[in-house]
């Protein structure tokens, strides 16, 4: 699988990512870190305990990295799961569906690098 073949089954824009880090090789280069980042272990255990605090680092974390690799996916979904922790004391309804999508977006995104 090519570097761009990855972004297209991971929704990510790949023109964005090409255009800051000029090649393939870079680009893989930052992917293959993606899976040792530890935001996304973090925001489990953090919604785990209901520690929103936290969980909110975790996600803005993993939101930014997203972004920065032009993760287009799950950066939306990390950003909007960011935006419903932001600030919030109380653990809602709306969290867990936000956190479900973002697992799903985590989950394509780690299966997508490990294939390249």
């Amino acid at each position: 699988m090519t570097v761009k073949e990855c972004y297209e089954i991971m929704k990510g824009d790949y023109d964005d990512v090409l255009s800051r880090l000029r090649t393939d090789e870079r680009i893989k280069k930052f992917l293959m870190r993606v899976p040792d980042d530890t935001s996304f272990v973090e925001l489990c255990n953090a919604l785990e305990k209901k520690d929103l605090e936290s969980a909110f680092r975790a996600a803005h974390t993993l939101k930014g990295v997203s972004k920065n690799l032009s993760l287009s996916n799950l950066a939306y979904s990390s950003s909007n799961l960011t935006e419903a922790l932001r600030g919030r004391t109380e653990y809602g309804d709306d969290i867990e569906p936000l956190f479900k999508k973002v697992k799903k977006d985590y989950a394509l995104t780690i299966a997508c690098i490990q294939m390249l």
